[in-house]
């Protein structure tokens, strides 16, 4: 699965859902450089939508998700379990921010609650770093859960990518170092790095 997160503009949304991606990420985090504030006047009917929230108001999450007929919900912040079983109603993806094997010990909760885990990277901002962490943590992850591989993977990772095998690893997440300005996707870099893959 290929997820393109942090998108914004309505013909950058045309163009990336063109290149044949499985989900694609908006970002409802007032505090992101992503964040979108109005709906885009096009949104993907070809991919599958994926609304972003950070430790949200259940109510706010829930009336944005029917809002943008989102097909996932993505939680990126500190939600509990209990929040999660609260939406329960879409599938959800939960993003955790790693640095050792160690953070791995914080999924177990989640087991059963979520289709997918998101793995990023643990840095200043809550997302959308641009930065990696150690991908040899991941053989210590050994939850039932399947997950998103993401953190700073930019257009020269494609092999990288296409090198990395885990048995729950689904597919990868893509955004800040594909990026012009925040939000804003270079299309053409997009595109050559799924052709790579």
């Amino acid at each position: 699965m290929i997820k393109v997160c942090g998108m914004r503009e309505a013909e950058n949304i045309r163009q990336a859902e063109a290149l044949g991606i499985d989900l694609m990420g908006f970002i409802f985090w007032p505090k992101s450089k992503r964040y979108v504030s109005t709906p885009p006047s096009y949104l993907p009917t070809k991919v599958k939508r994926v609304g972003v929230f950070v430790d949200e108001d259940i109510e706010t999450v829930k009336r944005i998700a029917v809002e943008y007929s989102l097909d996932y919900i993505q939680l990126h912040g500190t939600e509990s379990p209990e929040y999660a079983c609260q939406l329960r109603e879409w599938p959800l993806i939960k993003a955790f921010n790693i640095a050792s094997a160690d953070d791995f010990a914080q999924t177990k909760d989640y087991e059963g609650l979520v289709k997918l885990f998101l793995f990023d990277t643990k840095g200043k901002s809550v997302g959308g770093n641009g930065e990696k962490f150690d991908w040899d943590v991941l053989v210590a992850y050994n939850g039932h859960t399947p997950f998103l591989l993401s953190g700073g993977i930019g257009p020269d990772d494609a092999e990288k990518v296409k090198n990395f095998y885990h048995p729950k690893c689904a597919g990868i997440d893509l955004n800040s170092r594909f990026e012009t300005t925040p939000g804003l996707k270079d299309i053409k870099q997009l595109k050559q790095f799924i052709q790579t893959l």
